[in-house]
């Protein structure tokens, strides 16, 4: 349960703004709150910047149990959650954000039918605009003389812009956890929002990426859109997010997942090999041609057949949209059909789990032979930097070249064009048939690749271009 903490600072002078902050509640039948801290990269980088640093966590309230919260006057200390109208979170979050932005940088529309930028468009995106604005006037009211602001993410583009008109003091900072459109994709939308979205990002000191990739076609789109003078003012930044191997390393050891390991081996069987792949269910993910590749290596290879297991761990993910919804129903059937074309009563030829378990993730990472990552397009994708970093024995790591971490990873990995099902299946072969000793120099060298820049550095590292 929770009690009301002391009051977050009235002015701080290192903010971080996010839709999703490192807290979130829950509302008990009996009326109480239970809190719930997250982890990840933002949590570590903040809290190395010191107690003494007068920092703010400026998120949005997500349900019923944060609204309660905000409320009731409860809260973390360094934490301002804002609740902001349940509607247009709602047309902001999933109508602008999830919808259109994330379809735009991921290129996953079907243009034939979409996207339609009609009245109702224009109704959520004022939504988005409204809700962009909250976040611009808590950091302003919040924020120190010459404070520095971190930004994140699509959720929050318009934000660096406003920002900056209300305190042109303010150093502010922008970072992209997903790809960059290229300019003829982005340019999908209409001519005014792009510009917009452009303008807003601008209004940063620095605009950040995960690669170099990404932050080449963001330059291109404010070339094209706005004039070869729209960047004055603003530096781009690279920081590739790496992998945290001193937490994973320990948490891949604990009991629990000594456990689930003991039991995913039953699920296995004696002697064979493991593909495993550890996804949410975002269409991006690319998880139906993988499990139709793993399918068309057993179809063409059929000396792989009780030799292999694939431990797809495919966690649902935004169901409340029904795109969502048909595409986990769909890894599903899939999954489905090859257990019943090649299954037999002593080998499962995919093992797949569809509830979120991070121990049970652990435990397929340190049982990988291979690992499959094979999205369409993907910002950074952590779990291929993750999997050789606990590997048991040293993998094998498949990735698609439209990942992110593929800048980094490439020349370790077996590459595949994530839409070449046949070339997957082919890739994944080669991955099964690699020798032991090259497989584990590339794992070594894969592992070292992941940890270059780890969570705490990562964010330092952007604190510190900010405000030099």
């Amino acid at each position: 349960m929770v009690s009301e903490p002391p009051a977050a600072p009235a002015r701080a002078r290192v903010l971080v703004a996010s839709n999703r902050g490192p807290v979130s509640y829950t509302l008990n039948d009996d009326h109480t709150l239970d809190a719930r801290r997250g982890g990840g990269g933002l949590v570590s980088g903040l809290s190395a910047v010191g107690s003494d640093a007068d920092s703010l966590w400026v998120c949005s309230a997500l349900g019923a149990g944060d609204r309660e919260a905000v409320r009731r006057g409860v809260g973390e200390p360094g934490v301002l959650m804002l609740d902001i109208d349940e509607a247009v979170h709602t047309d902001a979050y999933n109508g602008i954000a999830n919808s259109v932005l994330w379809f735009v940088h991921h290129m996953l529309y079907q243009t034939p039918l979409e996207p339609v930028f009609d009245e109702e468009f224009r109704h959520q995106w004022r939504s988005y605009e409204s809700y962009n604005r909250s976040f611009a006037q808590a950091l302003a009211d919040h924020a120190e003389d010459g404070a520095a602001v971190l930004v994140q993410d699509y959720h929050l583009a318009l934000v660096p812009g406003m920002l900056r008109e209300l305190r042109p003091d303010l150093r502010i900072g922008h970072f992209s956890h997903t790809p960059w459109a290229p300019v003829d994709y982005f340019r999908l939308l209409p001519d005014d929002i792009a510009e917009q979205l452009l303008r807003g990002l601008l209004g940063a000191d620095r605009t950040c990426f995960l690669t170099r990739r990404w932050a080449d076609a963001f330059t291109a789109c404010c070339t094209e859109l706005l004039g070869h003078d729209a960047l004055k003012g603003t530096r781009i930044g690279v920081h590739g997010l790496g992998a945290d191997a001193d937490f994973l390393r320990e948490r891949a050891h604990r009991p629990d997942v000594e456990e689930r390991i003991a039991a995913l081996r039953e699920q296995i069987g004696p002697g064979r090999r493991t593909i495993v792949r550890v996804d949410r269910t975002e269409l991006s993910k690319n998880i139906v041609r993988g499990l139709l590749a793993y399918r068309l290596l057993l179809r063409s290879r059929p000396e792989w057949r009780e030799q292999v297991v694939h431990v797809a761990f495919a966690y649902p993910s935004r169901q409340d949209l029904a795109v969502y919804r048909d595409y986990t129903a769909e890894v599903q059937r899939v999954a489905d059909e090859i257990n019943e074309e090649y299954g037999t009563a002593g080998w499962t030829p995919v093992v797949l789990h569809v509830r979120d378990d991070f121990a049970r993730s652990l435990a397929a990472y340190r049982l990988a032979d291979v690992a499959l990552v094979n999205p369409i397009r993907d910002g950074m994708n952590l779990v291929a930097k993750e999997i050789p970093l606990v590997s048991d024995h040293g993998c094998a790591l498949v990735l698609s070249r439209e990942a992110g971490a593929y800048e980094e990873l490439g020349e370790d990995a077996v590459t595949v064009n994530p839409f070449d099902v046949s070339g997957t299946a082919d890739a994944l072969h080669e991955a099964l048939t690699m020798p032991d000793a090259e497989r584990s120099r590339r794992c070594r060298r894969l592992a070292a690749a992941a940890t270059a820049l780890p969570p705490q550095r990562w964010f330092l590292d952007q604190l510190e271009a900010l405000t030099s």
